[in-house]
């Protein structure tokens, strides 16, 4: 069985320019038109089962849409976490409201929402998660969004983890796109409950690299993801495949770690 535990989605009023927009910025194509129709025919393409969808409040206007949003995709196949503006005034309101309705997360982006990971002000968001057993996933490292400032770095991430121990944290791209011999030297083997999705990192990374991380950090703390629209997640599943780890190993990753922290 797999999950993937990093994708994306996008109503369908608003998918295309979505897409047009994010294609511009990234400069490279997406593999899916951005709907949930989609993804799901991504998803039986690639032979998984099931997949974590992650929207992103990129304003605090946007609480009440995007996590109304998710909440309406939610199905056996698809599981949408929220996300709240770590600035707005409501934030705290809306993780609650999460919690409440049932999502198992949410999902930050400090290039998209302007802030650094480590910033003290974003420690309630943090706090209130880790209270209510809320798993965060943020997207570290390198964008290109942002290219000249790095938002999350492996350094940043640690800071967190230091004060906020309790805290479940899923950190997109294996630690920090592109910045993995840090990931391997700051975070790889420390922090009970800091785990890596492997989101579009087979295509960036080297080989030898990614799996010395993978093995450092342990297989039960790596998280088979794609970052689809960017990624087909068969990539990422051949690349664990080619690793030296046990077949136990691997069904970790590619599912068991997600049905455990999601509790599936």
């Amino acid at each position: 069985m797999y999950i993937d535990f990093h994708t994306h989605a996008y109503a369908d009023k608003i998918a295309k320019r979505t897409i047009d927009a994010l294609v511009a910025t990234a400069k490279m194509p997406c593999i899916t038109d951005g709907t949930v129709a989609g993804l799901v025919s991504a998803l039986d393409k690639n032979g998984v089962e099931k997949a974590v969808v992650l929207p992103i409040a990129t304003k605090p206007s946007q609480h009440e849409v995007v996590n109304s949003w998710a909440k309406q995709i939610e199905s056996d196949r698809l599981i949408p976490f929220g996300s709240v503006h770590p600035f707005g005034e409501d934030a705290i309101e809306y993780i609650e409201k999460i919690k409440e309705s049932g999502l198992k997360g949410i999902k930050l982006h400090p290039d998209y929402q302007g802030f650094e990971f480590d910033d003290k002000n974003v420690y309630p968001i943090y706090k209130k998660c880790a209270q209510l057993g809320l798993i965060v996933i943020i997207h570290a490292g390198y964008d290109p969004v942002s290219p000249d400032k790095i938002h999350a770095t492996p350094r940043m991430i640690a800071n967190v983890m230091n004060d906020i121990p309790d805290l479940t944290l899923v950190c997109g791209h294996l630690g920090g796109m592109n910045l993995w011999d840090e990931v391997y030297e700051t975070l790889a083997g420390n922090f009970e409950s800091l785990y890596f999705d492997t989101a579009f990192v087979s295509s960036f990374i080297d080989f030898e690299l990614f799996e010395k991380i993978v093995r450092k950090h342990g297989a039960q703390k790596i998280l088979l993801a794609s970052d689809m629209p960017w990624e087909n997640t068969k990539n990422e599943i051949e690349a664990i495949e080619k690793m030296n780890l046990t077949a136990k190993e691997k069904s970790l990753i590619f599912s068991e770690n997600a049905k455990r922290i999601l509790k599936l």
